[in-house]
């Protein structure tokens, strides 16, 4: 079954973009995944087709109006009921890995791009709507965020990746940040590839790159340590490459 993506935004035309490139746009090309853009301009009803209004309680800016994103909302959910539908805010939900797998375990999502000053909060009362965060940043909007959430979950995909582990074994999945990464040449600027990875030892391989995922994680996240605790199994590189 096709995993769908419907994007609602005021700006049709920045989709595909990236996510016409690489793995994301074979896949779409070759049916793993669709994408649908709506216009949310043509729900309005006023001959100015307008989206937007000025603040309630003043303040710089505008606000996208309830009952426009309502309209374009109902059409997105007839059209997809089971999918969940999201909105991209600096409010909402932090995307993490685990929503991710859960997201791309789904029959797709509908996707509510916002704009201006923000949305009118008795949209979220009244409809079926998950806020969701790519981080503690303000964009432009929603779109660029609709792009870094769907490229999350189409990578995940049956079919997308070319390793069947490449997904699972990464940053996040244990908690911990994936440890560092090495390649040919062996020397490089004076700086050599750790000798252990040279080894062809894979117990002490093993040890090492769960030495250095928590590490790593303890010295530039040491938030997930906090959340997670000091895991001890890292997320090993699942790619692997035939020479």
């Amino acid at each position: 079954m096709t995993w769908s993506a419907t994007v609602l935004t005021l700006y049709p035309e920045m989709f595909p973009g990236p996510l016409g490139a690489s793995l994301a746009g074979r896949a779409l090309r070759e049916g793993i995944w669709s994408l649908e853009t709506v216009q949310i301009r043509d729900f309005a009803t006023d001959k100015h087709r307008s989206v937007d209004d000025t603040p309630a309680g003043g303040g710089a800016g505008m606000v996208m109006r309830a009952d426009v994103l309502a309209a374009a909302v109902d059409h997105a959910l007839a059209q997809a009921p089971a999918a969940p539908l999201l909105a991209m805010t600096p409010r909402g939900r932090p995307l993490t890995q685990d929503f991710v797998r859960t997201l791309a375990a789904g029959p797709g999502v509908s996707i509510l791009c916002g704009r201006f000053e923000g949305i009118d909060e008795r949209l979220f009362e009244a409809r079926p709507i998950v806020p969701v965060s790519i981080g503690d940043y303000v964009l432009s909007g929603g779109e660029m965020a609709a792009l870094t959430l769907l490229d999350a979950c189409v990578r995940l995909l049956p079919g997308v990746m070319g390793a069947a582990s490449s997904g699972e074994e990464e940053s996040f999945n244990e908690g911990l940040l994936e440890y560092p990464h090495y390649t040919r040449p062996v020397e490089w600027e004076g700086r050599t590839i750790p000798e252990v990875l040279r080894s062809g030892d894979h117990a002490k391989i093993a040890a090492w790159r769960a030495e250095r995922a928590r590490a790593d994680t303890r010295s530039r996240r040491p938030d997930l340590i906090a959340r997670h605790g000091d895991a001890r199994r890292p997320p090993p590189s699942g790619a692997r490459h035939d020479d």
